[in-house]
């Protein structure tokens, strides 16, 4: 990060720096005493420097120190070396002094200012890896590198939420995987299946044939395995759906407004759900006899059993969502504005029903792949091939020729466009293939249909040198001069679905095929009519799907109940039990499919695992969070002292100043600066300690600090306070060590008492056990030193 770039600009009053900061939100940053930033400036700690740096020295009155008959009160810009020295403070504050001048060298005690060290960033190895080596979820990244790797110097009390987990985020319905993976922990089956489904009420569904992005993003990745957090969910979605009952309740109350959706596919369920949820009366209209769309009539019974899609309806229906199906939306009576007149928002998920075509002559000999599907779930379809030939690349193409393989053809091969390594289809659908004798041909396209009297037997290949251009947009490039022959009396063709819109109106806008909704939104350009899902290219796979239903939900209960939005969606930076347990190296728990010999069509190939084995495999989540310290050496003390920290925006209880988020360590908003410290006047009497573990005096990163002050009465302890720093993201205050010691003499039984209740409930990570006895060792030096 080069210092030049950004533009100096000096203050002279608090509400220009204030108004720098908010007409350069997000891009300007705080410069006094500077010994924090320079460094992160230096080193290029983030991604980009800031715009404008605001210089706050040439401020009048902020470096004042005035004791008046109430307490005491700093300026934010004094020195941390002005108040070691100061001797009224040295007298009656002796503690704050003590951490002020334990604070590195006299070079950067006589720069560094109080403000700053209550607001300087994390001191974690990996956050300040100069260039911005490290992938860190403090600062947007995918994980906190501290987990699995070097955290000689981190927290042992636990993490902190400073954004989503990395399998959270990987996933499109934002699961919260830690959450119920901590309920399964403790044993408690029911609330973590309560958690799951707060984002995704098809969770038997998902987790038979989920992509599972999560277990992709998942930290143990570069570690061992990733959490099967698939098979988790499976058993948790089995588990709401065989007591619906409880999990798929009637919503309490009702609003009186209804709601109708088209399209009974996971798109059209999950908007369902979280309406019905919200009390809207919810009608679904599909034109098939029966609920589920793709998941009934394209999904193979061998992935997806009917069974489970019929559960999963009685449950949203025990919920009182309505079903009328074979309906044809757009005939007499369910025109989008007979729908629009009866209900008070129309959602459309009517998905991509109608598979595309290869412009070859004599394509009229091949088969739709989505066809074949759908008339393998409903019985009919006609006898497969001896020799079939899928055209396709993606999951949908795997489904097909699996389907077509235990149809009884003897072989079937699949050609794509795409060379292996970026085949569409996930990889364990690929490898399945492979299980089952499914021949691949990457990068090969389909160039003329070979026929005898009328009768298909085979299609020639061509070699496909490119699928993209250098936009990235779908062009594929061949060489003619490289053709193969595939012999085959079958081709089932798997290249995309295309959308039926014959029910949309004038007034509804298409594009390219597909209903025209708003820039990530799924609006439409009729007010009130929303769209989502396949129908405008908003999914590919059903965890997207879903994912867009969820959005229809906001969106239309936002549309129908504007009042009801929450204006403030702040992110609750809660603190995280790291399950210790999970950093040990472990294997995933498998679920193995069924043996070749013993798979059918409509046989389910792997089953569902037992409670007790996804409560093992919950053991391997580490519930994953930021596990770096809070550095600063003033902030314990000043909880201690019930301190109050001025803005120029409020008053915040010290207790409540700091916090740990993405890119900060306090709850200031970006505009809010630190006018000054307040400390309530002392009791007469108080004894006050600092102390501190470091590696080197020239070093102030503390390893632990402790600040300790209590009343002594006739010998025994009176309102004793003791804050720990840098032992966890936040400083902490050990409420259960001053209860013990309240009314007791100080001895040595004492202090090992209370050494050992301040590390109870401790959660050392794999390589920092020792800060465990060395907070000991600081809690015993305080209480025997008055023994």
């Amino acid at each position: 990060m080069n210092i030049q770039k950004s533009k100096y600009i000096p203050v002279q009053s608090l509400y220009d720096a204030e108004d720098l900061l908010r007409e350069n939100e997000g891009r300007a940053s705080l410069i006094a005493g500077g010994t924090d930033l320079m460094g992160t400036l230096k080193d290029e700690i983030h991604a980009k420097p800031p715009a404008v740096l605001v210089g706050l020295k040439p401020l009048q009155g902020s470096n004042e120190i005035r004791v008046e008959s109430d307490g005491l009160r700093i300026g934010a810009l004094t020195t941390l070396s002005t108040i070691a020295k100061h001797s009224d403070i040295k007298e009656r504050y002796p503690m704050l002094a003590q951490a002020a001048a334990s604070i590195a060298s006299p070079q950067i005690r006589n720069i560094a200012t109080i403000g700053g060290n209550l607001c300087q960033e994390p001191r974690c190895w990996y956050y300040r890896n100069p260039g911005n080596t490290f992938d860190c979820l403090r600062k947007g990244g995918r994980w906190c590198d501290a987990l699995f790797a070097e955290n000689r110097y981190h927290s042992i009390f636990g993490g902190m939420n400073v954004s989503s987990a990395p399998c959270t985020r990987g996933c499109p319905i934002h699961n919260g995987i830690p959450a119920y993976m901590e309920q399964l922990r403790q044993g408690d089956v029911a609330k973590a299946t309560e958690i799951l489904l707060q984002t995704n009420p098809l969770a038997a569904i998902t987790g038979r044939v989920c992509s599972h992005y999560c277990e992709e993003e998942c930290n143990r990745n570069d570690f061992d395995e990733a959490v099967s957090i698939r098979a988790v969910e499976r058993t948790l979605g089995d588990h709401s759906l065989e007591l619906a009952e409880v999990f798929y309740r009637p919503p309490a109350q009702t609003n009186g407004k209804s709601v109708a959706i088209v399209g009974a596919g996971p798109t059209g369920l999950t908007a369902a759900y979280f309406l019905r949820k919200q009390g809207y009366a919810v009608t679904v209209y599909d034109r098939m006899p029966q609920v589920g769309g793709m998941l009934t009539y394209s999904i193979p019974a061998y992935r997806l059993p009917k069974k489970v899609v019929q559960d999963q309806v009685r449950a949203l229906e025990g919920m009182g969502i309505s079903f009328k199906l074979q309906v044809t939306v757009g005939s007499i009576g369910y025109t989008l504005d007979d729908l629009r007149t009866k209900h008070d928002s129309v959602f459309l998920a009517t998905g991509l029903w109608q598979g595309r075509k290869l412009r070859l002559e004599k394509s009229e000999l091949l088969d739709s792949g989505l066809e074949f599907l759908i008339q393998t779930q409903t019985g009919n379809a006609k006898p497969v091939g001896k020799r079939v030939l899928v055209i396709g690349g993606g999951s949908v193409a795997v489904d097909v020729a699996i389907s077509a393989r235990r149809s009884g053809a003897e072989h079937v091969s699949m050609a794509c466009l795409e060379s292996l390594d970026i085949m569409p289809a996930i990889p364990e659908d690929l490898e399945q293939a492979h299980e089952e004798a499914i021949e691949i041909l990457p990068s090969w396209g389909p160039q003329r249909v070979l026929e005898q009297d009328g009768r298909l037997t085979g299609l020639e290949l061509v070699r496909c040198t490119s699928v993209f251009d250098h936009n990235g947009r779908f062009a594929p490039s061949f060489d003619t001069a490289e053709t193969k022959t595939v012999e085959v009396d079958q081709v089932l063709v798997a290249i995309g679905q295309a959308a039926d819109l014959s029910y949309a109106s004038q007034e509804l806008r298409t594009e390219r095929g597909l209903i025209a909704a708003a820039k990530q939104s799924t609006r439409t350009s009729v007010p009130g009519i929303f769209a989502g899902g396949d129908v405008t290219g908003g999914s590919v796979v059903v965890v997207q799907a879903m994912a867009e239903g969820a959005l229809a939900a906001r969106e239309i209960h936002a549309y129908l109940e504007p009042q009801s939005i929450e204006g403030n969606d702040r992110q609750n930076h809660t603190a995280l039990k790291v399950n210790t347990s999970a950093l040990r190296s472990s294997q995933g728990m498998q679920s193995p499919r069924v043996p070749f010999t013993q798979r059918t069509l409509r046989g389910e190939d792997i089953n569902t695992r037992a409670i007790d084995e996804i409560n093992r495999e919950a053991q391997r989540c580490a519930n994953c969070g930021c596990v770096a310290v809070n550095a600063s050496d003033l902030g314990g003390v000043l909880i201690a002292f019930d301190a109050e920290i001025k803005t120029n925006l409020r008053m915040i209880p010290a207790r409540e100043f700091f916090t740990s988020t993405e890119n900060g360590t306090t709850v200031l908003e970006h505009d809010e600066l630190i006018h000054e410290i307040w400390i309530p006047e002392p009791e007469p009497g108080e004894i006050q300690q600092y102390l501190k573990f470091r590696i080197r005096n020239a070093i102030d990163f503390p390893i632990v600090s402790l600040a300790f002050r209590s009343k002594i009465e006739e010998g025994k302890y009176r309102d004793a306070r003791l804050v720990l720093n840098a032992v966890a993201p936040v400083p902490v205050e050990l409420e259960g060590v001053e209860s013990l010691l309240e009314g007791k003499t100080p001895d040595e039984k004492l202090a090992l008492q209370a050494g050992q209740l301040a590390v109870e409930g401790s959660q050392p990570l794999a390589r920092n056990k020792a800060k465990v006895e060395i907070v000991k060792a600081l809690i015993r030096k305080a209480v025997v030193s008055l023994h």
